[in-house]
């Protein structure tokens, strides 16, 4: 049976890895989600970043972090 995760749960999962720099097989572990759905999330914030101008904002903001 699938798993029903909120969006803000989400958004934490994502901002873990693409801001924090986090690996997959620590947030797996931390969490218990998949390295194949902590992927597809961060493929559908891209997604939604390229469709909505806010979204990409905060994408933005994430990598800038992740780089400094």
């Amino acid at each position: 049976m699938p798993q029903n995760y909120t969006p803000e749960f989400k958004k934490e999962i994502v901002h873990l890895h693409e801001e924090e720099g986090r690996v997959y097989k620590s947030i797996t572990a931390e969490y218990g989600v998949s390295k194949a759905i902590i992927s597809k999330w961060c493929s559908e914030l891209r997604e939604e970043c390229r469709l909505n101008p806010q979204a990409q904002n905060d994408y933005d903001f994430m990598n800038e972090n992740l780089h400094v």
